[in-house]
């Protein structure tokens, strides 16, 4: 069986009919052709592929707003079959069933279609006979050819007896009869049976909405051209909508730059405002209208919401009706809509005109409906669109919400919120969004005193103060953090255990991150005074909480801060677990990386430069260094200090190193472990440089109850030619619970030292042992490095020196040994040079020729060849400039 396409639409011109409608005034002709598709129409094939699917079904609706495409892409589409197409574009007069029918039968013939003569027509405008419906349907389904009818704006027929005489012809006539809706709302019809049994065939607005791809070849069309990237915002602002880019790429062909034009233009001044105005808002009755303009400040609202901003009633009704219509108000689901971003801006822009002053007023009902239904980011942005700082503030800290301020994903948005904020306002809770902006941004002073003025004014006993007092506690401990000061941190935590059973619980629940922060405060200023103990307590605390994204920072710096704690007492790997943790713990988040204090990143830069590994430490800590919202604590800048100053010594740079060792961190308490990791850098900064008599005075600043700096401090000593004072500070620690591999490592390294020495060379070699087995698990190599040519004849021994190959030296990796990341660095340890090779190196170090170190030593030139030779060898390089080099790194020269 042939199929024949008939398509009714209200707009499109078409061929002429004869006869006279049931009003007898004549049928008009240009309802029945099919749309002129103008030369920057852009054929979708996609859409197209789905049409076809209108050949296999009864029924057929495209549903979209406005200017959306549909005509155009059904009139595009029946232009290419091979069949006739009846066409018929419906106008707001064939509300009557009369009229509707007369124009329908006339479509039919219009286009070829097989109706009976004998069907006749309407003769009245509001009725038609039953006997004709059945006529016709008996007539299509009798045939040997198909019809196919498509109704364009079947929108404006709202009759449902309409809807119920087209369904019983089409539901007779059976394949004699496929019909092709083409509609701004949805049809009264059975849809639902349609689409049960498979027999509709569905184009809704999604659809229909243009991708970027399809938005670059409409540019292109009308001779512009915009990057996908470019064409992707262009699409997200109009949401795809066919004619708002249509309007825009003619506006822009207009333009001296069409491209900056399509990114940045003004919907409200555009002739997009006058489509969406004439086409959407004045056909909408006077409440409707008012309502879409006072909802137009609002990203988001509900019928309660709506009926909110226009003291009305009716929003629910309305709001539902206008998303039916497609009438660029968009359901979001669970109650809540939305209006089509254009359709917003331009409804804004008239607001102004129409309702000039009311704005700030809608935006002040908006603030405290939302905040009576809880939705607090919509509160505050609506509070502050209102310039009601009082109440916006008030909001923030009732709601026990300070801590997005200081953390979390929106704590940029709410800073540039509150930025905004006039300095007018003085009530507690906006001198505390004050204070903790500042402090937030390490301004001490002035965050302090906005923080003693909010304090001022909370002294009393007025009710309901507990949620800014108990933010007063949160800032308190930030700000003892920042200064250093354990004992005004561990009073405001004392104040906030009692404030919290003030509060409502469900508050406490609902914001993690005030918890979390004020632990880790507590922890971080703790760790700064030296009490490790009572530090990894809280900071534990938080680092095994959950809160997801609202405490992903706080858990982050609660796991570098107890990563640091792990290298400080001696534990490089179990630090650089931790460490990684909290890197990986914003990760999750896609935060920017780094992130947060960059506390993590300083103790890893600590375990490379351990492990030798200097260029990645230098990375690391350059990174921390340019951290834009780091927080500027005592603990961070005593770490970079120390960190930056043992990798210059690991360099070689002890000048540079007692510099950055050497200035004072800013703190009411005096930390024990950063003065005294301090002194240990400036001390072998000067033992370094040849000036035993100024490191062992650095030395009397070092605490001897830190196994670590004891060690350290040990090893100097010893150096400094004082081994009984080394022992004695080796014996204090021994047996001590804290003590990790790199402790550890180093205090076997004294030890054998100390024995190599008194000549106990068994003695050495057995602590030398025990020290590589140790170390190799950690891969630490500095303290071999820092231990001096001492080491060289002991580990030409077999054993020791299997121990330290493919680690520590060249040579093959043993089984399950660890992989270093960096490349193999040249040997630490290798056969002594004899004095004559030694000659030879220094004077080929000042740049002498082989002929002048002969004659300089008085020997033959193949004698300073072959010891030149020996030196290769021993040093694993292949030219005079390596060896020379290397003797250098080596201390040698």
């Amino acid at each position: 069986m042939v199929s024949a396409v008939a398509v009714i639409d209200e707009n499109d011109w078409g061929t002429a009919a004869t006869g006279v409608d049931p009003l007898g005034d004549p049928i008009l002709h240009t309802r029945f052709a099919l749309p002129t598709r103008p030369a920057t129409f852009l054929r979708r094939e996609r859409l197209v592929q789905h049409l076809q699917q209108a050949l296999k079904t009864p029924l057929t609706m495209v549903n979209g707003a406005a200017g959306a495409g549909k005509t155009l892409l059904v009139a595009d589409w029946a232009a290419g079959l091979a069949e006739p197409v009846a066409w018929l574009t419906l106008e707001a007069g064939d509300q009557r069933p009369g009229m509707f029918w007369a124009y329908l039968l006339h479509a039919l013939r219009d286009c070829g279609a097989p109706v009976p003569d004998e069907i006749g027509c309407p003769a009245e405008a509001t009725r038609v006979d039953q006997r004709l419906l059945a006529a016709l349907a008996a007539g299509l389904s009798g045939r040997d050819r198909s019809v196919t009818v498509v109704l364009d704006e079947y929108d404006r027929v709202t009759a449902p007896e309409i809807a119920e005489q087209l369904e019983f012809v089409l539901h007779h006539a059976g394949p004699g009869m496929r019909l092709i809706i083409v509609t701004r709302t949805e049809p009264m019809l059975p849809l639902h049976r349609y689409r049960a049994a498979g027999e509709l065939t569905e184009i809704r607005d999604a659809e229909l909405a243009f991708t970027p791809e399809e938005a670059v070849t409409l540019l292109e069309l009308h001779g512009l051209r915009l990057p996908v990237d470019s064409a992707r915002g262009l699409v997200e602002r109009t949401r795809g909508w066919a004619a708002g880019l249509r309007l825009c790429a003619l506006a822009a062909q207009e333009s001296a730059d069409p491209e900056r034009y399509l990114k940045e233009f003004e919907a409200d001044r555009s002739t997009v405002a006058d489509y969406l105005l004439a086409e959407v808002l004045k056909r909408q009755p006077e409440e409707t209208q008012n309502l879409l303009l006072r909802v137009s400040v609002l990203e988001r609202f509900s019928p309660d919401l709506a009926n909110a901003m226009t003291c009305q009633s009716d929003a629910e009704a309305i709001l539902a009706g206008l998303h039916r219509e497609n009438a660029f108000v968009e359901d979001l689901g669970h109650g809540w809509y939305r209006l089509h971003p254009l359709f917003g801006e331009i409804l804004r822009a008239h607001l102004r005109v129409r309702l000039p002053g009311l704005e700030p007023e809608l935006h002040r009902r908006a603030a405290q409906w939302l905040r009576r239904a809880g939705l607090l980011p919509e509160t505050l942005a609506h509070g502050a669109a209102a310039g009601d700082w009082d109440f916006t503030a008030g909001a923030l800290v009732d709601d026990l919400a300070i801590g997005q301020l200081l953390t979390g994903l929106r704590s940029d948005d709410l800073a540039g919120l509150f930025s905004r904020m006039e300095a007018e306002a003085a009530t507690p809770a906006t001198v505390l969004v004050r204070a903790a902006r500042e402090l937030s941004s390490s301004d001490l002073d002035r965050g302090l005193a906005h923080l003693h003025h909010a304090e001022e004014l909370l002294a009393g006993d007025a009710p309901g103060q507990a949620a800014a007092l108990l933010t007063c506690a949160l800032l308190e401990t930030l700000a003892a953090r920042l200064t250093g000061s354990p004992g005004q941190a561990e009073k405001a935590a004392e104040a906030a255990a009692d404030l919290r059973p003030e509060v409502p619980a469900h508050l406490l629940e609902k914001h993690p991150e005030l918890t979390a922060l004020l632990l880790t405060h507590l922890g971080a200023t703790r760790l700064w005074a030296g009490h490790f103990e009572d530090a990894r307590a809280a900071l534990s605390t938080v680092a095994g909480s959950s809160g997801g994204a609202a405490t992903v920072l706080p858990r982050e710096e609660s796991l570098g801060h107890l990563a640091l704690l792990d290298y400080l007492n001696g534990w490089p790997g179990r630090a650089e677990r931790k460490a990684l943790a909290a890197v990986s713990e914003t990760e999750r988040y896609s935060l920017p990386q780094p992130s947060g204090s960059g506390v993590e990143r300083l103790v890893l830069a600590a375990v490379a430069v351990d492990r030798d590994e200097l260029d990645r430490a230098e990375t690391l800590l350059d990174e921390v260094a340019g951290l834009r919202s780091a927080v500027r604590d005592p603990v961070m800048a005593a770490g970079q200090a120390i960190a930056r100053a043992r990798l210059l010594l690991a360099r070689g740079k002890a000048r540079a190193a007692l510099d950055a060792a050497g200035p004072a961190v800013p703190a009411e308490v005096v930390s024990p472990w950063a003065e005294s990791h301090g002194a240990l850098v400036a001390s072998a900064a000067h033992l370094a440089a040849g000036r035993p008599e100024n490191a062992a005075e650095a030395l009397r600043n070092v605490a001897d109850d830190q196994p670590a700096c004891a060690v350290e401090a040990a090893r100097i000593q010893l150096a400094a030619g004082d081994p009984r004072t080394a022992i004695e500070l080796l014996d204090s620690v021994r047996g001590d619970a804290r003590i990790g591999p790199a402790v550890s490592v180093r205090a076997a390294l004294v030890r054998a030292q100390a024995a190599q020495r008194a000549g106990d060379t068994a003695t050495a070699r057995r602590l030398l042992a025990q020290a590589l087995v140790d170390a190799r698990r950690e891969r630490l190599r500095r303290p071999f490095r820092d231990a001096g040519p001492w080491l060289r004849p002991l580990l030409v021994v077999p054993p020791l020196r299997q121990l330290a190959a493919g680690w520590l030296e060249h040579g093959p990796v043993e089984p399950g040994g660890p992989v270093r990341p960096e490349a193999t660095p040249p040997p630490l340890f290798v056969e002594d040079l004899s004095g004559r090779e030694r000659d030879v190196l220094e004077r080929a170090a000042r740049m002498m020729s082989t002929e002048e170190i002969a004659a300089d030593l008085h020997v033959s030139v193949n004698t300073v060849k072959t010891h030149l030779k020996s030196a290769y060898r021993k040093l694993a390089v292949n030219r005079r400039s390596d060896a020379v080099r290397r003797a250098r790194d080596l201390r040698l020269l």
